[in-house]
């Protein structure tokens, strides 16, 4: 981030590092998850349920590069221990259920995390806008790929 864009920015740009961070892990803990299912994933129809899994782990792991080349653009840098991501993201690891063939479950699971994703990037919008247009515009993305994602998986339900 150059001299002007610095001075430009109307937030404390140490507490953004911190709340992007926090999405940073957040979005590393869905990838993990959505992909670990994806592989996973069983029963009947299981082929579809994987690719949409694998589908948004992919734009998950594509959100957190995002953030990551973002927070080094503000001066920081992004979580480097992925044992700490769970401690410092904004939701704890959604986990995975032990019925892998339990499509209400994966569907509720995956819903509840990304309406928490939603939340997080709302507030990250909402504290940049008209203060830091970069970061503003990230979380606006991000937050528009979230709720697709919901949306996804919100349509599959029976």
């Amino acid at each position: 981030m150059g001299k002007k864009a610095r001075e430009i920015v109307g937030i404390d740009v140490k507490d953004l590092i911190k709340d992007l961070n926090k999405a940073y892990g957040d979005e590393w803990l869905a990838y993990y998850a959505w992909w670990y299912m994806a592989q996973a994933v069983e029963g009947k129809g299981y082929e579809d349920m994987a690719e949409f899994l694998n589908k948004i782990a992919k734009e998950e792991l594509e959100h957190a590069t995002e953030l990551a080349e973002r927070i080094i653009e503000l001066g920081g840098l992004p979580t480097n221990k992925p044992a700490l991501f769970d401690k410092n993201a904004n939701a704890p690891y959604p986990g995975v259920m032990k019925d892998l063939a339990d499509y209400d479950e994966i569907i509720k699971l995956v819903t509840e995390a990304e309406a928490g994703a939603i939340d997080v990037y709302n507030k990250i919008a909402k504290k940049t806008f008209g203060k830091d247009h970069d970061t503003y515009q990230l979380a606006v993305h991000i937050m528009g790929e979230e709720i697709t994602h919901e949306e996804m998986f919100e349509n599959l339900k029976g």
